[in-house]
Order: C-alpha cells, then sequence, then structure tokens
C-alpha cells in the first residue's frame, strides 16, 4: 500500500513516522524547503519523551509527480497554504486513492450539497481539485510540534476520528481506521464525521484566537471572568447553528471550560503559529462557523468580533 503525507510538519510528520514505523506500506512524502531536505538526510522522525522514533522513508519529493498514483493521501497542511496544494497534489490522486485531510478546523467539504464555502474555499477551487467522492473525514486530537525541520515533538494525546462525509460505515473507512489502529493510534471509525468536526470546532474556536490576540495560555483566558464570559457567549451561537445542521451540542459551554482547564497552562496551536509568525488558521476556525451561521439564519454578533477582531491583529502582522 502506498501513502503519501502531503505537508510532513508537526501532524503530518507524527502520522508518516507512525505509518512508516509500523511497516507493511510505502511512506512517501511531499514537501519543500528545510523540511524536505531533513526528510531525504534522516527519513521519518518522531520524539516521545526521551524516545527517538525513527522510520525509512520511501520516497520525498516537492513534485507530486514525482511520488506518482497513491492508495491514501493525508493531507496535513494549514488551512492557509490548501489552495495553492490542491491545485498540485493532482499526480498523487488516481480513480481509487482516498484522501484523509488531517486538519484544523470546517473543511472545505463541509458545506456538502449546499456549495462550497467562501470562507475555506473561494470559488470551489479545492472541490474542484480534490473529488468529494474520495474524501474521507478525520479529525485529530492530538499534541505535537515541531523541534526542527523534519523532527517531531509529540505531547500528548494519539486520537483520530475517521469517517464518510455523508455518514454511515464503509470498507474503505474501515481499511483506513485499521492501518492507523495498527499504527499505534487510539482510532474511533465514526458514522457521523460531521459532527465529530464541529464539537472540536465548538470546543477550540474561541480559545485559539482568544489566545492569538491576547498572548495568554489557556488557564488565564479561562480565569479571567469577563474573557471566559465573552467565549461562552461564542459557543452558545456556534452551538445554536450546530443545531441547524444535525451537529446538536448536548454539553454545555462552561462543561466545555472545565475540560480545557484540565489541560493546564498551555500554548495553544494560533498562539503558537503568532509567535513564530505564521499565517494563522482562521478562515477554517472562525469565518466558517460565521459563514454556516449566515446560511441557516442563526445570528452570530460575538462570533463576529471574534473574527474581526482576530482577522485585523493578523492582517497587521502579516500573518492573515
Amino acid at each position: 500500500m502506498k501513502v503519501c503525507i502531503v505537508g510532513a510538519g508537526a501532524i503530518g510528520g507524527f502520522i508518516g513516522t507512525r505509518l512508516a514505523a509500523a511497516g507493511g506500506v510505502q511512506v512517501s512524502a511531499l514537501a519543500r524547503g528545510a523540511t524536505l531536505d531533513a526528510l531525504r538526510i534522516h527519513g521519518w522522525r518522531l520524539r516521545e519523551g526521551d524516545a527517538l522514533l525513527t522510520a525509512p522513508l520511501a520516497q520525498a519529493s516537492d513534485s507530486a509527480a514525482d511520488l506518482g498514483v497513491q492508495d491514501l493521501v493525508v493531507i496535513a497542511v494549514k488551512g492557509p497554504a490548501l489552495g495553492a496544494i490542491a491545485a498540485a497534489i493532482g499526480p498523487l490522486i488516481g480513480e481509487r486513492t482516498v484522501v484523509l485531510p488531517a486538519m484544523n478546523g470546517v473543511p472545505w467539504w463541509f458545506g456538502g450539497s449546499t456549495g462550497p464555502l467562501d470562507s475555506v474555499d473561494p470559488g470551489g477551487r479545492i472541490a474542484a481539485a480534490i473529488p468529494y467522492g474520495q474524501v474521507l473525514g478525520c479529525v485529530v486530537h492530538a499534541s505535537t510540534s515541531q523541534a526542527e525541520p523534519g523532527l517531531v515533538q509529540h505531547r500528548m494525546g494519539k486520537g483520530l476520528i475517521v469517517g464518510e462525509p455523508e455518514g454511515g460505515e464503509s470498507a474503505r473507512a474501515r481499511v483506513v481506521a485499521g492501518l492507523l489502529s495498527d499504527a499505534g493510534f487510539e482510532v474511533t471509525l465514526s458514522p457521523r464525521i460531521r459532527y465529530d468536526i464541529w464539537y472540536k470546532l465548538w470546543g477550540n474556536m474561541t480559545i485559539n484566537p482568544v489566545s492569538a490576540i491576547t498572548g495568554a495560555t489557556a488557564d488565564r483566558l479561562l480565569d479571567d471572568p469577563l474573557v471566559s464570559a465573552f467565549c461562552i457567549a461564542a459557543m452558545r451561537e456556534a452551538a445554536a447553528i450546530g443545531e441547524r445542521i444535525g451537529c446538536a451540542i448536548s454539553e454545555t459551554p462552561e462543561d466545555r471550560q472545565l475540560v480545557t482547564r484540565k489541560l493546564g497552562a498551555f500554548k495553544t496551536s494560533m498562539l503558537q503559529d503568532v509567535e513564530a509568525g505564521r499565517p494563522i488558521e482562521l478562515d477554517s476556525i472562525v469565518a466558517a462557523a460565521r459563514e454556516i451561521g449566515q446560511r441557516v439564519g442563526v445570528a452570530t454578533p460575538n462570533i463576529d468580533a471574534l473574527l474581526g477582531l482576530t482577522r485585523l491583529f493578523a492582517q497587521v502582522r502579516g500573518l492573515y
């Protein structure tokens, strides 16, 4: 079986190393720059605690044409890069290739029959490049970072949720879930992947951007009563949207904040991106929620404020 990791960063490198170390599959990488150089020299590398897991790399290139048609393509790039990547990965995708986007936020395909979401796929270019029928939904519950190009540091979590965009189960979903499970991931085969995506979004839609614009760790956001109340108000709007789109959430925002508090004084992925000078994934996390709310008639004044403030913050710093 041939697997290609598109974007061998923190999440892509995590998945790629574990798949390659498990054996039985050829794992290649579509990468560029220093990450590509490091992969060619060292192969896959993943640090977990004091242990370093290494695995051979089938092939690495910055050109999809060099890698050829794959059985499974795992897309693990940041949201702002997906448009350019989608246009370049055509040579990887054959008639039976499964595409698994392991990314944050609402994916380009989430709009389904109502058409592409302008916030994450302006003009439907991504949808045109990646056939909807070959996509398998995925939600990642793991904390990783890049210690240096080509070297991933795993902090916590090995959860992956996999499911068909239209719901239910399928043979291909079971095959991919089994492959990931054999590589040591804690895999859930979900019949409601849209709900799983929305539930994760509901949990991090506020904490990510608020941490980015304040520079505060999650515990400080929750300790501030005004900031916490603002986040709760925005989460209630997202929950109302969820009810309209078949993704009703039974928990309260207060319940979810208690879960977040247990994680301690951590830096969100968006805050890490700001500190590293990388573009932030604002559109798939906040703008998409606002757009869906508009489509289904849910007013989102708090989400609107969150989007406007964070977008301007990022624009001023060249991160959006």
